[in-house]
């Protein structure tokens, strides 16, 4: 496993990484404590010595999972969690005391005591706009509760928003093949700043694994149902805002005419943003110790073609773009 360090003044971390929205187990088909533990361990044993979670993962037990592991392993983890859309702060009941509230019940649940990566979890543009948050924590940093700070973001417009502020560490994008945008309007911006770049989402929702089709399904409770128009959140965050056959048709173009012998398409799709020099490290979810394993394994993967990488930035700016939903 490769390392690369989270922006310049960051730590080192496995540059493929764990996403562990899965683990929080609160949409979809529910992973249980054994299994939970399992594909961290997996992660470990492969070299993956970042996790990214969330308050809100679960109501918290994706932390406290984290937390139950990071106390069986002598291992060094790094653990980014997120504040923001837990409880009933969002949209508008942001304050200094409830992010210290938060942090300290993230310290709990996680079993730590002071946050490696404290990232704002895709609140409102104003209270970006308006940096009062930042400040906060600035101030939550100076007294140790987080070691770091960042963002993660919806849109290209915040990920800028967030690259003025002093003490920012990281900004956490959905990119993919799917969704390149940001390849020149803001990995550029932040590589110059020295921000580091942690991508979520990097199979569209599992659509880039080529696993799915025409007839495949999803739980009532899985977002990839109920949110497949962006009717609970934004729609960019299931299949990447593209609708789910436009994006089976991409796939089958991919597969048959860009595709490279001996590859599949996850080790293309995620071959391809690890191609991408600011990207810090790729964060793919995992629901079995297989599937950890596949994606560790894609570290050791050549970087593509350069011809590769044109057919699959022409595929994006003809053809996907266009049907792309939801803010961006």
């Amino acid at each position: 496993m490769k390392t690369r360090k989270i922006g310049d003044k960051g730590f080192e971390v496995s540059e493929v990484a764990l996403g562990c929205w899965q683990l929080g187990a609160d949409w979809g088909t529910s992973i249980n404590k054994e299994n939970g533990l399992a594909i961290l361990e997996e992660a470990v044993n492969n070299g993956i010595t970042f996790f990214d979670t969330a308050d809100i993962y679960g109501h918290g037990k994706s932390e406290k999972l984290i937390g139950e592991f990071l106390n069986s392993t002598d291992k060094q983890i790094r653990v980014a969690t997120k504040f923001g859309r837990g409880g009933d702060v969002y949209p508008d009941k942001y304050s200094k005391d409830v992010l210290r509230k938060a942090i300290e019940s993230s310290l709990k649940r996680l079993d730590v005591n002071a946050i490696d990566l404290l990232q704002l979890h895709c609140v409102p543009k104003q209270l970006l706009l308006e940096e009062n948050i930042f400040g906060w924590l600035r101030d939550l940093k100076a007294e140790g509760l987080i070691k770091n700070f960042g963002a993660s973001v919806e849109t290209v417009e915040e990920g800028l928003i967030c690259l003025k502020q002093e003490g920012l560490l990281s900004l956490q994008v959905i990119y993919n093949v799917f969704r390149q945008k940001l390849t020149k309007d803001l990995l550029p911006q932040a590589e110059e700043k020295g921000i580091g770049i942690i991508v979520r989402l990097p199979l569209a929702s599992g659509l880039l694994s080529g696993k799915f089709n025409k007839n495949t399904t999803f739980p009532k409770d899985d977002h990839r149902n109920y949110n497949r128009n962006g009717e609970a959140f934004n729609v960019g965050e299931t299949f990447a805002g593209l609708p789910f056959e436009k994006g089976l048709e991409f796939v089958d173009t991919i597969s048959n005419k860009i595709l490279p012998e001996g590859l599949s398409m996850v080790e293309l799709a995620l071959r391809w943003i690890l191609d991408h020099q600011a990207v810090s490290c790729v964060i793919p979810g995992a629901s079995s110790t297989k599937q950890v394993l596949s994606n560790a394994k894609v570290s050791n993967i050549e970087p593509l073609s350069t011809e590769t990488h044109r057919l699959l930035s022409k595929l994006y700016s003809e053809d996907i773009q266009q049907y792309i939903r939801g803010v961006y």
